[in-house]
């Protein structure tokens, strides 16, 4: 016959083996959703890189009517895109950012040379979409970091550090500028 005893050693067991389980799962749970955010941030980025490629085209589109030998200009801004749709990591994409920002300042400081073209609400109205989508991308790039920098801190912190390690979870990457990008700029340039 079985003792009481050894029902309760059996039970008290089985306790602390599904307590054991529970937590791991929470863990596992928890790094998912942690994980899981940072991508949904990455995707939202995305999304506005689309939409901001979609409104230079248009610009680009709109202003060779008015601008046919600047040429340079527009190249510039084609070239500014290629980079921005081949960028994937986000220091790529960070880095084809500043191309696309300083294509921008180019073509707004050559615009002021055409009156006809300033004129046309067109062009301003996808200048404006433009810089408001520039706008979002920085604060959804803000967003991302935090998120990543929440995932990276928990994926290193203990007890999760063995979770993750076994279950393949790995640093994702922050958005930094470029060293370019830190530059101090030379505004005199930007009106010769």
């Amino acid at each position: 016959m079985v003792s009481v005893t050894t029902i309760v050693a059996v039970f008290v067991v089985l306790v602390v083996l599904a307590l054991i389980v529970g937590y791991i799962v929470s863990l596992y749970n928890q790094l998912v959703s942690l994980h899981r955010r940072v991508d949904q941030a990455k995707q939202n980025i995305d999304v506005l890189l689309k939409q901001r490629q979609d409104e230079l085209s248009k610009l680009v589109d709109a202003a060779s009517e008015f601008m046919d030998h600047e040429e340079e200009v527009l190249t510039e801004i084609a070239h500014a895109r290629e980079q921005a749709q081949k960028a994937e990591t986000p220091r790529e994409q960070a880095d084809a950012d500043q191309l696309v920002r300083s294509a921008m300042a180019n073509f707004r400081a050559r615009v002021e040379e055409y009156p006809e073209l300033k004129s046309q609400g067109n062009m301003m109205q996808l200048q404006e979409r433009i810089t408001d989508i520039e706008s979002q991308i920085s604060d959804r790039r803000e967003f991302y970091n935090e998120a990543a920098t929440r995932y990276n801190t928990r994926i290193a912190q203990f007890p999760y550090v063995i979770l993750a390690r076994q279950m393949g979870f790995q640093d994702k990457e922050l958005f930094r500028a470029s060293e370019r990008a830190k530059e101090d700029v030379d505004i005199g340039a930007a009106f010769a």
